[in-house]
């Protein structure tokens, strides 16, 4: 921060200082939470982690590289018509086409996880051997919730009825229904309980060389860390682990990527934002040095 703090500004992510013409990446928050089952309002997730940067350096201790050399953009957040699924997942689309268009990729904040949907769709229209990286407390592969089939308690059962078969990884999973531990034993769905670092550096190579997709649902942390979220599920990685993993993104074809179900309102001492947002700015610093081709500087869980 060249010894000073920055100038505050509520509708940009710290240290997102590239032209949009510019940008490699693109920064955009989905503000929509319509089929919410527990705690509603991670529809302001995107705002309250815009917000919460300012609380933190744009330079990574831990990488040793600055959020500004990424060439990120931040385009603020897409308006969603409340309560109208099918014309918010189509908006969606519209935006993720328009970011691919002009050969950039995109970090999205949301919202809820249905959000992955529409996202991996418009990849997959470039890239269809796409592999997707899920961190996540739940398996989120019902066929369907309460009779629908577009929840966020189904959002990745819908991403892998899109993908390849095996191009689904899993991790940190603790909780999931019956139904969806057979899903995951009949069909060639890598998934991985309780841990993120650990079985993710084991499976690094196997993604190496393939465009990966990266999507986190902040519950995959232990509450005790990150209580505002939509679903707390006891038992989560600790934020440290979540850190470090990021850094495993380093030398990954990484053509995307989201982090959803911040609920603001369910945590006034705002540590789910601050986490949110530097969690932000490592998974942006570790693919852009990926791109740039600079070694970084990995951790160990």
């Amino acid at each position: 921060m060249n010894g000073h703090p920055p100038l505050f500004r509520p509708d940009r992510f710290l240290g997102m200082d590239a032209a949009p013409g510019e940008a490699r990446w693109v920064f955009f928050g989905i503000p929509m939470d319509f089929t919410a089952s527990y705690v509603p309002g991670s529809r302001f997730g995107p705002d309250a982690v815009r917000r919460a940067s300012y609380a933190l350096e744009t330079y990574s201790w831990r990488q040793q590289r600055d959020l500004s050399e990424t060439g990120a953009y931040d385009a603020g957040d897409l308006e969603l018509p409340f309560g109208n699924v099918p014309e918010a997942l189509e908006r969606i689309r519209r935006q993720a086409r328009a970011v691919l268009a002009e050969g950039r990729r995109w970090c999205a904040v949301g919202g809820e996880h249905l959000v992955t949907v529409p996202l991996v769709e418009v990849l997959l229209e470039q890239y269809p051997d796409l592999v997707v990286v899920h961190w996540d407390a739940h398996a989120d592969l019902r066929d369907t919730y309460l009779d629908e089939r577009f929840s966020h308690a189904t959002a990745l059962r819908r991403v892998a009825d899109r993908l390849r078969p095996g191009h689904l990884y899993q991790f940190g999973i603790r909780s999931g229904t019956a139904e969806e531990a057979a899903y995951i034993a009949a069909r060639p769905v890598h998934s991985f309980p309780d841990e993120v670092y650990r079985p993710l550096a084991a499976v690094r190579e196997q993604l190496a060389g393939r465009p990966v997709y990266l999507t986190v649902d902040l519950d995959v942390i232990d509450p005790a860390y990150l209580p505002g979220t939509g679903t707390p599920e006891p038992g989560g990685i600790p934020a440290r682990e979540a850190l470090e993993a990021l850094t495993l993104l380093q030398g990954l074809e990484v053509v995307g990527m989201d982090l959803v179900e911040a609920a603001p309102l369910a945590d006034t001492s705002q540590r789910t934002a601050v986490l949110a947002a530097k969690m932000v700015r490592e998974a942006l610093i570790a693919v852009s040095a990926a791109a740039a081709g600079t070694g970084g500087k990995e951790g160990q869980a």
